[in-house]
């Protein structure tokens, strides 16, 4: 500890404190609540696996669905978006469940519970829709407070210059070392702002329209997400797109440094890499 706290020590500038403690804590939550919201919503569209727009359900012109249908083959899983069919049977809409083939748009090994139970679902669902509510008012409080936000999410006009070169050295594989590391980088900083306030808000949001207690508290949300319907469908999109930049933050980690990623996010301690040394002429 004594070696660290000297300035111009090799270990002071490879060791930096990357991540606040509430902002591991609230990320963690995230993590699960998100798992477990994800799975329980999946249960829930299972029970009608169908989107429309506008405030009534038009099932003859869904904007989406998952279904089967039985053809001289057998059972046919679909996947309808928009008019366009992809015949997905054994992934969506037809899968194996325990060695019998089932009709279900999403198998059962990624729904909570497994088995078909929309009650159980819609419980898990909301219990965890409010803790991710909670949890995301705590970091917001904390970011407003510490100006975290402002400081180290919003880019600059230096940063959007930038941007393409950032994505060319990303899809390079070539990730910031040393000093740089200790900031986001501009594609990081438009990322983590896109999900902290306008898909995690939307998808709240949407998810509160669904509900006819608040529907008749604040109708306006009605009015503003265009019925009932279109806020499920928007609700959907919202949880889709998320679970995207999971799927591209989860490559991130592994490809950028598992490990010292994961101790950042556990300890809070960002490894910047050893610092080179000056050439001696």
């Amino acid at each position: 500890m004594a070696v660290a706290s000297i300035p111009d020590s090799p270990v002071a500038e490879r060791w930096y404190r990357r991540h606040a403690a509430l902002v591991r804590v609230t990320h963690w939550i995230n993590a699960v609540c998100f798992t477990l919201l994800l799975m329980s919503g999946l249960q829930i569209f299972d029970a009608h696996p169908a989107l429309y727009v506008g405030e009534r359900s038009d099932f003859d012109h869904p904007a989406m669905s998952i279904r089967a249908h039985l053809s001289e083959n057998g059972l046919v899983g679909e996947t309808m978006i928009a008019g366009h069919s992809v015949d997905t049977t054994g992934v969506l809409g037809v899968s194996n469940e325990d060695g019998q083939i089932a009709q279900r748009a999403f198998p059962s090994w990624i729904t909570i519970p497994s088995n078909q139970d929309l009650a159980t679902g819609r419980r898990w669902h909301f219990f965890f829709a409010w803790l991710l509510v909670l949890n995301g008012l705590a970091y917001l409080a904390w970011g407003c407070a510490s100006r975290h936000f402002g400081r180290d999410l919003l880019p600059s006009r230096v940063a959007f210059s930038h941007l393409g070169r950032e994505v060319l050295e990303h899809l390079r594989l070539r990730f910031p070392r040393g000093a740089a590391a200790r900031r986001y980088n501009v594609l990081q900083q438009l990322s983590y702002l896109l999900v902290v306030f306008v898909l995690f808000p939307l998808m709240i949001l949407t998810g509160l329209t669904m509900s006819p207690g608040i529907d008749s508290a604040v109708p306006q949300l009605l009015t503003l997400f265009g019925g009932r319907q279109t806020a499920r469908l928007l609700h959907f999109v919202a949880a889709s797109s998320l679970l995207l930049f999971v799927i591209v933050h989860l490559v991130m980690v592994l490809v950028s440094g598992v490990l010292n990623n994961l101790r950042a996010m556990i300890t809070g301690w960002y490894d910047l890499g050893k610092p080179r040394t000056p050439d001696v002429t």
